[in-house]
């Protein structure tokens, strides 16, 4: 089963990608906090505007956008925790950047570690590695287009890994260059896809972004033309 959505189709003011009675795929906009703080979080207004509990299995930091799955009870949460832990579900993002990575396409490896004021930062061993593949593209001027695997999920995982290829994320005022990543509308970070296989059943879902002027550029559509099947660029 593969889903490939273009269009906003709205329930209140958060798109539900896809549901079933185990779980939901969400989609998250730019800029919302994933778990509550000053306001509610993602997962506490999809709760609100269903009616229902949900249990969310993974996270996306509030710059990012795009596919979030949650499911409806304690048991189908407790498979995903078993899915992610063995790497059964694929995840692929796209991201925009103003500089020229170091190589164009390849593998990210290195251990993670804790920086300054919740930073984090790649070493050069590889003890207990986080994993990033990556392939990327040239949009219009000095824009970098990204379509992106991790194969581990830790932390900033992401943000980092570009940054360590000297292409920080536009937008990305933690690691990007402050004054440049203000001037931006939003932090060009989009979840896109996710495939996996749950109870005998095939799932692979796409969406592109919808917002941001760099990610709805024609540039930008006709580029996810070619990354339309994500998996297969890998």
């Amino acid at each position: 089963m593969i889903l490939i959505f273009t269009e906003r189709v709205c329930l209140e003011s958060i798109r539900i990608v896809f549901e079933n009675p185990a779980f939901l795929i969400a989609a998250k906009e730019a800029g919302v906090n994933f778990h509550s703080e000053k306001e509610a979080g993602f997962v506490v207004q999809v709760s609100s505007q269903l009616g229902i509990p949900l249990f969310p299995v993974h996270r996306l930091d509030k710059m990012t956008s795009g596919l979030v799955i949650l499911a409806k009870n304690a048991e189908t949460a407790a498979q995903f925790g078993k899915m992610f832990e063995k790497r059964e579900i694929e995840k692929y993002y796209l991201a925009i950047s103003m500089r020229k990575p170091k190589k164009k396409m390849g593998w990210v490896k290195g251990d993670m570690t804790s920086a300054r004021r919740g930073d984090y930062k790649l070493l050069t061993t590889t003890e207990n590695p986080a994993i990033t593949q990556f392939v990327s593209c040239a949009l219009r001027t000095h824009e970098r287009f990204f379509l992106i695997k991790p194969h581990t999920g830790r932390t900033h995982q992401i943000r980092v890994a570009l940054k360590s290829l000297g292409s920080p994320i536009a937008g990305d005022e933690r690691y990007a260059q402050a004054d440049e990543a203000r001037k931006e509308e939003r932090g060009y970070l989009h979840a896109y896809a996710l495939r996996f296989r749950l109870n005998d059943e095939e799932f692979s879902f796409v969406s592109p972004p919808d917002g941001g002027e760099r990610f709805v550029s024609e540039e930008c559509k006709e580029q996810l033309e070619n990354w339309a099947t994500p998996w297969e660029q890998f």
